[in-house]
């Protein structure tokens, strides 16, 4: 399958640019925010939630999925979107990030990686062929090739191998794929070295897949070191398909990556940290647990339209997350994707009148004034203070 993609418009001081990718479910604008819904659920919130923030894509995971419900129950009931009642967009990751996070707990070889699942202690071996023929019966509109992640400080013999394995799985995944409707999108590793990135997508962009992703970063990497292999390894990748980074995350990673030509974006920051207490907003982070906010009577944001900032109090949902209401969570999840989404749809929006380039200096300046006291620009931290 050759995934339609229109590039609709670019921005002249940049490579940011607006496209339409054109699936099963629907067409997705990029530069997208894919919510993670990790196991055919973005946690708290149901598919009506969803589509009041805004979202129009998904990201499942495979890993998860293959070991609870399994692939018997997809093939049953016709697919994850049945499944779920989500009728937009999928995109599935192979497993290949959770394999890396087991760490002692498997075994890679050239076959795979074998390990016990959490749910049941049975052994699994998660091969290429596997997780294509689970990924097929999830029945996402997007499929990713299974891939050796590593942390990004490991040292280049390592990384080569990683690198050389992540080829070799991917070409068995490309020849494992049974449904040419599902695209499948290939990962180019390589850590922080940069002729090993280019290596990596010299050898893939010459293979015929979907799409292309950046794999392995935000994994032991600095923001400086991950900036500049976006900029660069992005600037490897055929223009006329898209290019997927994967895993990262804060607003500033989104802004800086779009300037490098990245469409696709996916990060389980916006809920995880609603779950801790912690909502993003355009004056910067906001920790609701803390005590300032006991007597708020205000929204989170005063800019936000989202359903909980026109509706809610910050003293509110601080009483909610003191009574460990899930509510709480729920609300501030609800904020965080609609202010994700929000930021995208902006995005788009200086791409298309030619001004993105200075849009996104001076989201990065708000940011940085805001969250770090700073003058200048400079680069925010991947941990930034919360209000």
């Amino acid at each position: 399958m050759s995934l339609p993609f229109q590039i609709t418009a670019t921005d002249p001081s940049s490579r940011a640019r607006c496209a339409l990718l054109e699936t099963r479910h629907g067409v997705v604008e990029t530069p997208a925010f894919m919510c993670v819904g990790t196991r055919a659920t973005v946690t708290g919130l149901d598919p009506d939630d969803l589509r009041a923030v805004g979202a129009n894509v998904l990201l499942a995971n495979t890993y998860h999925l293959l070991l609870r419900p399994g692939p018997e129950l997809f093939r049953r009931v016709g697919g994850i979107h049945r499944f779920m009642r989500w009728d937009s967009p999928v995109l599935t990751d192979s497993g290949g990030y959770q394999i890396f996070s087991l760490a002692g707990d498997r075994v890679i070889s050239e076959r795979g990686a074998t390990f016990k699942s959490y749910v049941d202690q049975r052994s699994y071996l998660l091969s290429p062929e596997r997780s294509i023929e689970m990924q097929t019966a999830i029945g996402s509109d997007i499929m990713m090739v299974l891939d050796v992640c590593l942390d990004s400080t490991s040292d280049a013999s390592a990384m080569r191998q990683a690198m050389e394995r992540t080829h070799r799985w991917a070409l068995r995944s490309l020849a494992a794929r049974t449904n040419p409707e599902q695209a499948l999108f290939a990962i180019v590793q390589g850590g922080v070295v940069p002729e090993l990135r280019r290596e990596s997508a010299d050898f893939l962009r010459a293979q015929p897949f979907d799409g292309f992703a950046l794999g392995g970063l935000a994994v032991g990497d600095t923001r400086s070191q991950r900036e500049e292999i976006t900029q660069f390894a992005a600037g490897l990748l055929p223009a006329e398909r898209p290019r997927y980074l994967m895993g990262v995350g804060t607003p500033p990673d989104l802004l800086t990556a779009i300037s490098a030509g990245i469409d696709m974006f996916d990060c389980v920051l916006p809920t995880h940290l609603a779950w801790q207490g912690t909502a993003f907003t355009s004056t910067g982070r906001v920790r609701i647990t803390r005590s300032a906010c006991h007597t708020a009577d205000r929204p989170l944001d005063e800019r936000c339209s989202c359903s909980t900032c026109q509706r809610f109090t910050r003293s509110y949902l601080h009483h909610l997350f003191k009574c460990s209401e899930p509510l709480g969570p729920r609300l501030v999840s609800i904020h965080n994707l609609h202010h994700y989404l929000s930021l995208m749809s902006a995005a788009r929006q200086a791409i298309r009148e030619g001004r993105y380039a200075a849009f996104a200096r001076e989201q990065l300046e708000m940011i940085d004034r805001h969250e770090h006291n700073a003058p200048t620009l400079g680069v925010p931290s991947q941990a930034a203070s919360a209000e």
